[in-house]
């Protein structure tokens, strides 16, 4: 299938405090710079919004890393944390506005403009909400209802010759499927659904052919 776009090199996270003589040492100085979502995480936090990155700030931005496994865990407020956050603060309710149809049958809620992806039957959200990255300018992820047609676990690109590991397709070369490789490079697909691979991977657990997709909205940054 033609949708895969070619995996991005991960950011290494910041490494835990190393033990010496069966004593941990004490946390590394957090010198991160003022990232670009600086103030919705200082937001987020409760920590005081200025838009400039404080050594406090910088702890507390590394400190909600460490909790959610984010790529990144240095104190930086890069795209990846901030849709993290974002999933974080849909938890609750993610289809509060109601964008997503509510079915007596299961369906993928794929919301372009939050870039959030969960599973409902009924009112009940039974996966996620996690982040997704959809598809860029001129080859967006299309919009409305879609059912899974077809489902390949070890899926490869036949345009990009790129892995697609737990595609699930749901039009025609679009499908659902892990993303080796960092998800929030800055851009987007060539139209699929890219999912972190642990997310993927539990989402193939649950879905099935015939399965309906929902999608809505509009990816940030492009021109909808």
């Amino acid at each position: 299938m033609l949708c895969a776009a070619p995996a991005a090199g991960a950011a290494a996270p910041t490494a835990p405090t190393a033990p010496v003589h069966g004593r941990a040492l004490a946390p590394a100085a957090c010198t991160a710079p003022t990232g670009p979502y600086q103030r919705p995480l200082e937001e987020h936090l409760g920590r005081p919004v200025d838009g400039v990155q404080s050594e406090a700030d910088c702890v507390a931005i590394r400190a909600f890393q460490r909790k959610e496994r984010t790529p990144r865990a240095d104190g930086y407020a890069d795209l990846g944390t901030y849709r993290t956050m974002v999933a974080v603060k849909a938890r609750p309710n993610p289809n509060a506005q109601g964008r997503c149809p509510v079915r007596s049958h299961r369906v993928t809620c794929v919301d372009m403009d939050r870039q959030l992806l969960w599973v409902q039957t009924g009112t009940k959200v039974g996966f996620g909400p996690v982040p997704i990255r959809t598809g860029r300018d001129t080859m967006e992820t299309r919009r409305g209802w879609h059912t899974i047609y077809w489902r390949d676990k070890d899926h490869v690109s036949s345009l990009y010759d790129a892995p697609m590991p737990y595609a699930q397709f749901f039009d025609g070369g679009q499908a659902l499927h892990g993303h080796p490789g960092d998800l929030f490079d800055g851009g987007g697909s060539a139209g699929c659904v890219n999912l972190a691979m642990k997310d993927a991977a539990a989402l193939w657990k649950l879905l099935k052919v015939d399965d309906r997709v929902y999608v809505w909205g509009a990816k940030p940054g492009t021109d909808g």
